[in-house]
């Protein structure tokens, strides 16, 4: 096995992390759908970490292959860490700048089950890529604090743009970009397969 890059099953180590927190109680997916992942990763500064996080089997491989290529061309990402180590609380996760995938939730504002918490989405660089949609004709920006990365003609630290390499690789395996592909809303950071068009 590949120290650095590899997946796994999810085992009653990992599960041990993730219980009542991203896999919570009345969770549908059974455990055995998802896939933990370690991967390598690199800062702004060029530094190595290792990275962690926890997807839908059905793009465990896809993830992988776009990881390690994202590595080999020094593509800067700060944090991949379970989000369980914020408690599975999105918010903080995202304000910590923490790519992540799975998490058991529903989607901001809706009772609709969010594509994490089917594992088939995950969040790049989050604070600088920002959410931003209307409710109520009131501009909402997720995460607290990075109203500041709305504009997407500055320039800054982890910025995601649709002709960069993390958007090319991800569509280049049958992602859609939430930078482009959501109506009405704008989602920088997020990456997503649709449930109903899985092969």
């Amino acid at each position: 096995m590949n120290k650095s890059f590899y997946i796994s099953e999810v085992t009653e180590k990992i599960f041990a992390k993730i219980d009542g927190k991203s896999y919570k109680k009345n969770c549908p997916l059974p455990l055995g759908t998802l896939r933990y992942l370690h991967v390598l990763h690199k800062d702004l500064s060029g530094k190595t970490l290792d990275g962690e996080l926890v997807c839908n089997v059905r793009i465990a491989d896809d993830l992988l292959d776009i990881f390690k290529k994202l590595y080999a061309e020094n593509y800067p990402i700060e944090k991949i860490r379970l989000i369980d180590e914020y408690d599975a609380d999105d918010e903080l996760s995202m304000r910590d700048n923490n790519s992540s995938c799975f998490n058991f939730r529903y989607v901001s504002y809706t009772d609709r089950i969010s594509l994490h918490g089917y594992g088939l989405a995950v969040d790049i660089n989050p604070f600088y890529n920002p959410y931003i949609k209307f409710v109520d004709e009131q501009k909402i920006i997720v995460p607290e604090g990075s109203a500041a990365f709305e504009d997407r003609n500055k320039n800054f630290p982890y910025k995601i743009e649709e002709d960069d390499l993390c958007c090319k690789l991800f569509a280049a395996h049958g992602f859609k970009w939430g930078g482009t592909d959501l109506p009405g809303e704008k989602d920088y950071q997020h990456f997503f397969i649709e449930e109903g068009v899985l092969r």
